[in-house]
């Protein structure tokens, strides 16, 4: 696996499978997720999942407009924090998908860290830990 941060917007990634943290009543209502909403990734989501899908720590794929996205499921509701837990099991499940569906290019915010409040350091290190095993090239961006 490789490992870049860089300074920028994540949405001019066209050539990459993109991923975030999102709850599993669907809200998409802030911070970046928001903008992956506007995308048509909620739409999807309620489209492609039924309520079967609570809890946290799962990653539900959709594609929408060509970009595949990896969505993070790690919390149930959006007014609630993940823990590192639950976001190293959603990475897991969604490296086992990436790996599925020959993704091999990912690019993402700093997963956990804006509204959910999760500290960087950890949250980099169980990406590199969950990842490391991999030929994925991951790209962090950060504004």
């Amino acid at each position: 696996m490789t490992f870049s941060e860089i300074q920028g917007d994540l949405f001019t990634r066209t050539d990459c499978a993109l991923c975030h943290c999102i709850s599993s009543d669907f809200a998409l209502g802030a911070g970046i997720a928001k903008k992956f909403a506007q995308m048509g990734v909620k739409k999807q989501l309620r489209e492609s999942f039924t309520s079967e899908w609570q809890g946290s720590g799962y990653c539900l794929v959709t594609e929408t407009n060509g970009v595949v996205v990896g969505n993070l499921v790690t919390k149930q509701r959006y007014f609630h924090k993940p823990t590192l837990e639950t976001l190293r099991q959603a990475l897991e499940d969604f490296r086992e998908h990436a790996l599925q569906y020959g993704l091999r290019k990912i690019a993402m915010p700093k997963i956990g860290c804006g509204l959910d409040k999760l500290q960087w350091e950890d949250v980099r290190e169980i990406i590199q830990d969950v990842l490391k095993d991999t030929d994925f090239e991951v790209f962090v961006y950060y504004l």
